[in-house]
């Protein structure tokens, strides 16, 4: 096999129907329209093919290979009003049917682009929502929304290849501010084991709180408590990969991220900081959407495989975010 060649993964995609980049980024996330953001770097995703990870010049490790992709979609609101105040300024949209199409159009040939077995979403409103978009993408089988149950929640997701074998919420878990007072996730971590060839695989999705109206002492919460958990999820099932992946709405050296950084692995760390960014914000990109992976004897990171996906305006699929995704190497049984 050639060191610059990625064993074939199973998912195999469609032809996209439109045109995509290669993005970096990392973001306020406060509601104000970004600018526009500077030439995107060479090797964009072009008609739906994304550069494909490699290793540069060391041979990629031997074993089973599976690529997970973490990516906010923006805003998937159904054309269902749940709360009586929907369009315009209101917080929760109200698309047409032909409005919702056209949304789901544009996000499913992106996340076919790809190429992930394992794709974890945010800002997926409903199962009626994920219903929509899970007919773009008809070689995710398998799926599950982290579902909040409060009217207008915007979720999170996990699409996969293989088998869901087991889920776990964390919605309703109390988590510890800076200053002792309780508070829970502002959106479901969702905990999902995956069989992938006989091989548990755990991937959380994850969306911290945004900046929006900021909290900044509950986004601490949740990533101490994010890596408690993947830390216990790693002791309990030493054989298995565990990988964090999201928006958490807040870039390297800020607390938060310096939290997650203490004990787990961030894998975009080997790349280039104007290789990560996934947000374009306030004239410059910004890395607030991570993969984080748990220390134990599931599996590996494949060096240097991180990769961010964005079209040309900074976004990706018509979303305001880039896509990062990346490859891991399962521990030989």
């Amino acid at each position: 096999m050639s060191p610059l060649t990625r064993p074939p993964f199973r998912f195999r995609p469609r032809p996209a129907l439109a045109l995509w980049g290669l993005v970096l980024a990392l973001a306020g996330c406060d509601g104000t329209s970004p600018q526009t953001p500077p030439a995107q770097d060479a090797g964009g995703c072009v008609q739906g093919n994304c550069p494909q990870p490699d290793s540069g010049t060391a041979p990629l490790p031997s074993g089973t290979h599976v690529r997970i992709a973490a990516y906010n979609v923006h805003r998937l609101f159904d054309t269902v009003c749940d709360t009586g105040s929907c369009g315009g300024s209101n917080y929760e949209e109200l698309p047409t049917e032909a409005e919702f199409q056209a949304q789901v159009a544009q996000l499913g040939p992106a996340i076919n682009a790809l190429q992930a077995d394992i794709v974890m979403l945010e800002e997926i409103e409903t199962q009626q929502s994920l219903d929509g978009l899970l007919a773009r993408v008809p070689a995710y089988g398998y799926s599950k929304l982290g579902e909040t149950y409060s009217p207008a929640s915007v979720d999170v997701a996990v699409l996969s290849v293989f088998p869901i074998i087991e889920t776990r919420s964390h919605r309703d878990q109390y988590i510890i501010k800076p200053d002792g007072s309780f508070t829970r996730f502002s959106r479901d971590l969702l905990e999902v084991h995956l069989d992938v060839d006989g091989r548990r695989v755990i991937v959380f999705a994850a969306h911290f709180r945004s900046k929006v109206n900021d909290d900044p002492d509950r986004r601490m919460a949740e990533a101490n408590a994010s890596r408690l958990i993947l830390l216990e999820s790693a002791k309990e099932f030493p054989d298995a990969l565990v990988v964090l992946g999201g928006d958490l709405n807040d870039v390297p050296g800020s607390d938060p991220i310096n939290a997650m950084d203490e004990s787990l692995l961030r894998v975009g760390k080997d790349r280039p900081d104007s290789a990560t960014w996934t947000y374009f914000y306030s004239g410059r990109g910004q890395a607030i959407d991570h993969l984080y992976l748990a220390p134990n004897d599931g599996g590996a990171y494949v060096p240097g495989s991180f990769r961010v996906a964005r079209d040309a305006n900074g976004g990706y699929g018509g979303s305001d975010h880039g896509a990062v995704y990346a490859d891991f190497v399962l521990a030989a049984p």
